[in-house]
């Protein structure tokens, strides 16, 4: 059969699709489980906020860094191999993870972990784009879209209900029995060979594509920390001459890991973009919002985790209409509907989340956020793996991760520097305009300017001014959440002008996927 051909799907579909769903979850649910457990974290290890969102984005670091290589390797030797050898490193990294002894170890364990699901994760989109064809693949990767990014909402929910009972290190080992089951049922199930490439991997570019990766995402984390200044120039330089090495040698390779004549394809560069907007905006708004849940409204982590719970199933009741919308009226449409939801739900945690906010309230912006990455995640996904041939769909689904795991990394930098920087210069100015100013040492501003968290531990040692040291960290946290929900706001708008101007419209985007297809 062809790849055109409308109906075609593997033997055992179901029992497929499921498998691969089943390692995307562990993927996502390792990617989100970390965001409930940041205040007891910055407690256990008195963290500052910086060491908080590199903790956080970690994860992503390490799978966004890693994908486009990994997925080049499995294109050549085999897409079965690395989603086994994927969820196998899955299980030592999450027990190094919940058994670190330092914040450090911690970093370093989630950054294997992400290491492990870009060897597995865009396996699963691979095997869905060359096992299935026409509208059986739309709805498989609405399924496979929709399904991933609810188990990732999920995450704060499993992770709050352990945080009641255990310490924080169980939310790094729940997703044990689940990489196991996953690593069985890929071995038993998943197809050993399909449609693979015999080129060469380009060992150089993949090499390099790590390093500029991993330079950006480290450079947007230190930018904002007082004295580190250098060392956040010294990353962003890396990540130049990085980017510009990887680019000339792309154009010179012979197999390059990253064709960028199929990339300036406005099917699949534009989808890219967008997908990086609008899967960084739900990590973002997760990753600073169970933050203000348990700091500033004081929330359980089992009921900050619940919060979730809205965006999860408006995200998977969605998905199958934005297939729907797809094939009737174009990714373009289904995109910016997307975006339109996502934007709303950053305007009501912007306008309405305050310190005597309802749930209600909050629900309401999840809900928001959830509908518009339902639309958004379909279209974004499958225009990249229409806009490549079968042996070369590791570079889409490699992409198409790097949309979750790069735009989780990038939009959750983004605004823990923005959070960060507001939450100091705010609490700062409250220090400076107290009457007791004057008595305030350099140390003890130092240690309430640098988290949430540390204040806390602060106003746990001095009890008689622990009130006022809480009030006042509340506030400042308030602050810099706003400046992060508006840096969000201007992003999303961003990546909608982009896809209005420059995605093609239905009738032109069925005409070029197949003439790709060709």
């Amino acid at each position: 059969m062809t790849r055109t051909d409308p109906t075609r799907a593997p033997a055992r579909a179901v029992v497929v699709l499921a498998t691969l769903i089943l390692v995307a979850a562990v993927a996502n649910l390792n990617l989100a489980v970390a965001n409930v457990a940041l205040p007891d974290i910055g407690r256990a290890f008195d963290a500052s906020q910086t060491q908080l969102n590199l903790v956080a984005v970690g994860y992503s670091l390490g799978l966004a860094a890693s994908v486009l290589y990994l997925g080049a390797l499995g294109d050549r030797y085999g897409r079965k191999q690395m989603l086994v050898f994927g969820m196998a490193l899955s299980l030592p990294a999450s027990a190094i993870a919940g058994f670190a002894g330092t914040v450090e170890i911690l970093f370093l364990g989630r950054v294997l972990g992400g290491v492990a699901a870009g060897l597995a994760f865009p396996t699963t989109l691979a095997l869905i784009t060359a096992l299935w064809s026409g509208p059986p693949r739309t709805k498989a990767i609405a399924l496979w879209s929709a399904l991933g990014g609810a188990i990732s909402a999920l995450g704060p929910i499993v992770s709050g209900a352990l945080l009641e009972q255990f310490p924080w290190g169980s939310v790094f080992l729940v997703t044990l029995p689940l990489a196991a089951l996953a690593l069985v049922c890929a071995l038993v199930w998943v197809p050993a060979h399909v449609n693979e490439t015999s080129d060469p991997v380009d060992n150089l570019g993949g090499i390099i594509s790590v390093i500029f990766i991993a330079a950006l995402v480290l450079a947007i984390n230190f930018a904002p920390v007082d004295g580190a200044g250098a060392t956040a120039i010294g990353l962003g330089v890396i990540a130049l001459a990085a980017g510009a090495a990887f680019f000339l040698r792309q154009r010179r390779a012979k197999h390059p890991l990253f064709d960028l004549h199929v990339a300036s394809r406005p099917t699949f560069w534009v989808a890219a973009v967008a997908g990086l907007v609008v899967f960084g905006s739900l990590m973002g708004a997760m990753f600073i919002g169970q933050q203000f849940l348990q700091n500033v409204l004081g929330y359980s982590t089992l009921a900050a985790g619940s919060a979730i719970i809205p965006a999860a199933v408006a995200m998977i009741f969605v998905a199958p209409r934005s297939a729907t919308l797809v094939e009737s009226h174009g990714s373009r449409f289904t995109l910016l509907l997307g975006y339109l939801f996502v934007v709303l739900g950053l305007l009501v945690a912007l306008l309405w989340w305050k310190e005597n906010s309802s749930y209600l309230e909050v629900a309401a912006a999840y809900t928001l956020v959830g509908i518009g990455v339902g639309f958004a995640g379909t279209p974004a996904s499958r225009s990249l793996t229409g806009s490549v041939p079968v042996s070369r769909v590791g570079m889409a689904s490699g992409t198409s991760d790097l949309q979750r795991d790069l735009g989780g990394a990038i939009m959750q930098s983004i605004l823990g520097a923005v959070l960060t920087a507001g939450y100091a210069k705010s609490l700062s100015a409250a220090i400076a305009a107290s009457p007791e100013a004057s008595q305030t040492t350099p140390e003890t501003q130092a240690a309430l300017t640098k988290s949430f968290s540390s204040a806390v531990v602060l106003a746990e040692r001095y009890p008689q001014y622990a009130d006022q040291i809480i009030a006042a960290a509340r506030t400042a946290f308030l602050a810099g959440d706003n400046r992060a929900y508006l840096a969000a706001i201007l992003v999303v708008c961003a990546g909608a002008t982009l896809v209005f101007f420059c995605f093609p419209h239905r009738d032109e985007e069925k005409r070029m996927l197949a003439e790709y297809a060709k």
